[in-house]
């Protein structure tokens, strides 16, 4: 091997060329990112850094002299156009590099709007880079209206900025209630009563028609005929993986880029990683959008194209915060059955363990780290505690057994 590009410098690019170097790998690295910034944490975006606590440069992963130090030829501000497959190169803004493994690397994007809904108005914003956050910050002024269109973790989040901020702050949900896909009604239930206390007004099970744009004001007209005035928008519906250049070069692809166990795709010299990737997972094919599985995963990318031949197993984790409230998530509770709520050692602290019959599948800890790492820690383990233990709130998670 010469040279290995990487296409797309998140989460999982940066880990995939810091992992090479820090394995030995001597050859070129070219980690090619279509943003103007280096390699930067996301999370923060719409917390400390849409609030100005944490500076742009701290979010960077590492100053730019660490690309220079470890021969990694980072490039910014860079748009990959193709690949082509039988002479191993891509096109990057006209000019062909050529690769001996490649690597995609290239995230998601966010769903939007169609334009026929107001989704390209001039006050309807996105979540994702730092050029939206940037974009999105002069709006955040006390007494503004916002309207979130979503009630997933990003709606929520951003809600919980907008409304210590002294935003008037309304969120809209298609779906019967919040978190819909994605947590118990428990766990949306416990986050929907600490928003409505801090004056979030949730309006679930409505959804949008329409964005109407008139200057700067922005009215949203619902389903049921209501009409919402408003300042600005911001948008959280999802993601969709960014597999544009896969389905053009003729990959695998089926929400996500398909890979094997070491993250190989369908062309043995490409690999992909991150939240673009769909990898095999308990016998079906999961596709994860979270930093520690980005990083796990770029890990074992690297480490496959070193050579290795260990399959790489994911151990799901995922994390939230709003107001003064922490959400850790470990396990993935697909196919539960049934949830128990369990109070935390202090006040405001709850945790909610998702169990398919016996089997813990997960847990979602609030404020209660307690439960996240004992949780977590059984879960990784495939092991579980009696549903009984858990719903007794006499019994100490420490003191419980698993089997």
């Amino acid at each position: 091997m010469s040279r290995i590009i990487i296409v797309g410098a998140g989460q999982a690019g940066f880990a995939v060329a810091a992992r090479l170097r820090s394995k030995g790998y001597d050859g070129e690295i070219a980690l090619i990112g279509d943003e103007s910034d280096p390699p930067y944490q996301r999370p923060p975006l719409s917390k400390k850094y849409l609030t100005g606590e944490m500076s742009r440069d701290r979010l960077y992963f590492r100053p730019l002299d660490f690309y220079a130090d470890n021969r990694i030829d980072l490039r910014t501000a860079a748009n990959v156009e193709a690949i082509d497959r039988h002479d191993r190169s891509v096109r990057v803004e006209g000019k062909r590099m050529a690769y001996d493994v490649l690597v995609l690397a290239t995230g998601a994007r966010p769903r939007r709007l169609p334009a026929s809904m107001g989704g390209e108005l001039t006050n309807v914003h996105y979540v994702r880079t730092l050029a939206d956050i940037d974009a999105l910050a002069p709006e955040f002024r006390p007494g503004a209206k916002l309207l979130i269109v979503g009630g997933g973790y990003i709606g929520l989040e951003t809600a919980a900025v907008a409304a210590s901020l002294g935003l008037t702050t309304t969120v809209i949900e298609a779906s019967p209630r919040i978190l819909q896909r994605v947590a118990s009604p428990e766990t949306a239930a416990f986050l929907r009563q600490m928003h409505c206390e801090r004056g979030v007004r949730l309006i679930e099970g409505t959804g949008l028609k329409r964005l109407v744009g008139n200057g700067r004001a922005v009215t949203a007209e619902t389903d049921d005929d209501h009409r919402l005035d408003t300042d600005f928008v911001v948008v959280g519906i999802g993601v969709v993986p960014e597999t544009r250049l896969a389905v053009a070069a003729g990959l695998t692809v089926d929400n996500g880029i398909q890979v094997d166990a070491q993250g190989r795709t369908s062309d043995p010299s490409i690999f992909a990683a991150g939240d673009c990737a769909s990898f095999p997972h308990r016998g079906e094919y999961l596709r994860l959008e979270s930093v520690p599985h980005a990083i796990d995963q770029g890990n074992a990318v690297a480490d496959a194209i070193m050579g290795a031949s260990t399959p790489y197993t994911a151990k799901p984790w995922f994390w939230s915060d709003q107001y003064e409230l922490k959400l850790q998530i470990a396990g993935l509770n697909t196919g539960y059955d049934r949830v128990i709520e369990r109070a935390g050692t202090r006040p405001g602290a709850a945790s909610f363990w998702y169990f398919r019959g016996p089997q813990l599948l997960a847990v979602d800890a609030a404020n209660d780290a307690q439960a996240y790492v004992v949780g977590k820690r059984w879960i990784d383990s495939g092991q579980s505690p009696e549903p009984g233990d858990i719903a007794d709130p006499s019994k100490p998670l420490k003191e419980i057994a698993a089997r």
